[in-house]
């Protein structure tokens, strides 16, 4: 959440847009989001318990998968107001990324892998060698995309 909500996912902004926004690829490929303490709780709560033992602990929560087109919408209801939309294909993105360097180009690398390659969602949880924490703690509290969004208004 911290690195790329603050922003819609638009490199090199600090707020969100209010009038142009960038979609990268299609703007269809989901991607999750967690609040660092969030995944603390998560964690904590894993250490101790054997269902976890030997196992990749992934959090997915439902309020937190989120495509780029999802977001924007979500963000338009919120302000009231249709933004632009300017959209930049996988291609395009991969160019951007080779002629910045490091660190300029990391949160197009997070774009990239989340938002183009759906590295966060293009897989499903293996029992036998994962657990989704989510389900395995729902009584944990987490913020959602769109409470953290709402401290952006």
């Amino acid at each position: 959440m911290r690195i790329l909500l603050p922003s819609l996912a638009q490199p090199g902004l600090d707020a969100p847009p209010r009038d142009k926004i960038t979609i990268f690829g299609d703007g269809n490929t989901k991607a999750v989001f967690m609040k660092e303490s969030d995944v603390a709780a998560f964690t904590i709560s894993a250490v101790d318990d054997p269902r976890t033992l030997n196992k990749v602990l992934y959090l997915r929560p439902p309020g937190n998968l989120c495509s780029l087109n999802d977001l924007v919408n979500m963000w338009e209801i919120k302000i009231g107001k249709m933004l632009e939309k300017l959209h930049v294909s996988e291609e395009e993105l991969l160019q951007k990324i080779k002629g910045t360097s490091f660190p300029a180009n990391f949160e197009m690398l997070f774009i990239y892998y989340a938002f183009i390659k759906g590295d966060h969602t293009y897989f499903d949880i293996e029992p036998s060698s994962g657990v989704n924490g989510t389900q395995l703690y729902p009584h944990l509290k987490y913020t959602t995309i769109s409470e953290f969004l709402d401290t952006l208004v």
